[in-house]
């Protein structure tokens, strides 16, 4: 009887072990949170004389890493979602400069392996709820002109001859997610419709007209509009849905990616009750605080869902905040949403493209750790194939860097220069406290009004800060630091002309040439690739 008494309990201790073993070697849940055009002062953790409080993002952030040299790959929305996806820059696409339309094709070509893709290769459920932003290929009415993917800023899809009535061609679930519930573009961009996996939810069945509301933060294009889409309901709806997916997928085993690319606070800015007007501030500042109050009720739902501890939840911003929060209401009220620094969204300027980026992973990561390393959301796709013990391959996430070494606080993270890309295509590279800005200058002989004088120009300016002693980018010093700026513009052209800045193999971009603010011309390349 006491033999096999100690066998039962042998039985029960491996059961135990082994149950054990599998919890600690499950991987982790990963949930990417993109802001729309928040600036890095607008997070009170990062702005100490800030005069909006965001106390759950603050109490997350304090729970996990702090990064403060974070920045996005361009200073506008779909490029850096691009590079999100993808882990490439991306001004390699046919996309050169501004961003796509909500009847814009697919950006992201069917070849290009994505984190979603990547993640679900490797075990993961993967799930897209948000703004999508970067080209849909929507069925179109008999005879309508259709796009295998966007290679020219003239694709676009005549947004009225759509049929809303069938499945997309091309859309999330053509790059890897298992489940979406999005819209299309930006909120101020129609179709004003969700679109629930392939399908529209609701049949549109009016017309949104044009709007510009006479205080300036509110404005959007006429276009479709469904019953069902409210456009101040959407970031509540967002987020609720990203709740009900948490929820549902703590219950399995396998592990989940859920991609919360949020569509505010991107104009039209619209704080409902009970937050607008409680940050005695300005429209602008009521909405950071509703997003605020909104990530607490979804930081609970991680926590009583009894995921926390081995969930990484990443909370950032696609690029710094927009001219329509009315930043100078803002700043006479004390607060700068671009905090020490200059610039705002589309600029070259650090306002531009630095942002928030918390990291919270109670298993891998410590409480109230800072990392001042210079990192890119671009190296969000080399961080998972790093967790997932993928090998990237030549053709895949050229421009990414694992993070986990920064996570675990040692040595190894390999990013020793990182490009930034501006609205109209501007290039600068950053290297340690050094960033040059390379200015084409206009040509003053064309004539023609309607074309950018800087189109033919063929000499640039050199600009050169040290971020170190001047972080709001007042003094030009590149013609002290000559042997500098060369080192950094011939670096640059290296990583343009060579299709990616991690090791590896010559990789070709997606075309054939670059126009003047891809640098090349403005550097006197010539591209064959």
């Amino acid at each position: 009887m006491k033999f096999i008494l100690h066998v039962y309990l042998a039985l029960v201790a491996l059961g135990t072990f082994a149950q054990s073993k599998k919890l600690q070697d499950k991987k982790p849940n990963i949930i990417y949170i993109l802001t729309d055009d928040l600036g890095i002062g607008d997070v009170s953790f990062y702005n100490e004389n800030s005069k909006i409080s965001t106390p759950n993002i603050d109490k997350m952030g304090a729970e996990g890493m702090k990064f403060t040299d974070a920045h996005t790959s361009s200073s506008v929305c779909t490029p850096t979602r691009y590079s999100i996806m993808t882990g490439r820059y991306n001004w390699r696409t046919p996309l050169k400069s501004f961003v796509l339309w909500g009847d814009s094709p697919m950006l992201i070509k069917d070849n290009r392996l994505t984190v979603a893709q990547l993640l679900k290769n490797n075990g993961y459920q993967t799930a897209c709820i948000g703004k999508w932003h970067l080209g849909l290929n929507w069925s179109m009415k008999d005879g309508s002109k259709e796009f295998d993917y966007f290679s020219d800023v003239d694709d676009r899809l005549d947004v009225d001859k759509i049929d809303f009535s069938k499945p997309l061609k091309k859309g999330a679930l053509n790059v890897g997610f298992d489940y979406s519930y999005m819209i299309s573009a930006s909120l101020n961009m129609p179709p004003f419709v969700y679109i629930e996996n392939d399908k529209v939810v609701e049949q549109p069945d009016g017309v949104s007209e044009k709007k510009r509301t006479k205080d300036g933060y509110s404005t959007w294009i006429k276009g479709p509009i469904s019953n069902d889409f409210d456009h101040e309901q959407v970031l509540p709806v967002f987020v609720k849905k990203a709740q009900a997916y948490i929820q549902e997928k703590a219950k399995e085993e396998k592990p989940f990616f859920l991609y919360l690319p949020l569509a505010a606070p991107h104009n039209p800015i619209l704080p409902i009750a009970p937050w607008a007007g409680r940050s005695n501030i300005n429209p602008y500042a009521d909405f950071v605080v509703m997003i605020d109050d909104l990530m607490g009720d979804l930081f609970k739902t991680i926590k009583d869902s009894g995921i926390a501890e081995n969930t990484i939840i990443i909370f950032t911003s696609d690029n710094g905040c927009a001219a329509n929060a009315n930043i100078g209401v803002l700043k006479e009220k004390g607060h700068n949403p671009s905090y020490i620094y200059s610039g705002i969204k589309g600029s070259i300027l650090e306002g531009g493209h630095r942002v928030p980026f918390l990291v919270k992973w109670p298993k891998g990561i410590k409480a109230n750790t800072v990392s001042n390393e210079t990192i890119c959301t671009a190296d969000f796709m080399a961080t998972c194939a790093d967790l997932v013990n993928y090998k990237l391959k030549d053709n895949e996430a050229e421009d990414s860097y694992s993070l986990i070494p920064l996570f675990n606080q040692k040595n190894g993270f390999k990013r020793e220069e990182t490009i930034h890309h501006d609205k109209a295509g501007l290039f600068a590279i950053r290297k340690g406290d050094w960033k040059l800005v390379v200015e084409p200058v206009a040509d003053k002989s064309d004539s023609d009004k309607k074309k950018k004088s800087k189109s033919y120009s063929t000499s640039f300016e050199n600009i050169l800060y040290n971020l170190k002693n001047d972080s709001k980018e007042t003094k030009n010093v590149a013609i002290e630091n000559p042997k500098l700026v060369e080192e950094l513009r011939t670096l640059l052209i290296k990583q343009i002309v060579e299709g990616r800045s991690t090791p590896g193999k010559i990789q070709k971009n997606d075309t054939i040439s670059f126009t003047w603010d891809q640098a090349a011309f403005a550097l006197n390349l010539s591209t064959k690739n």
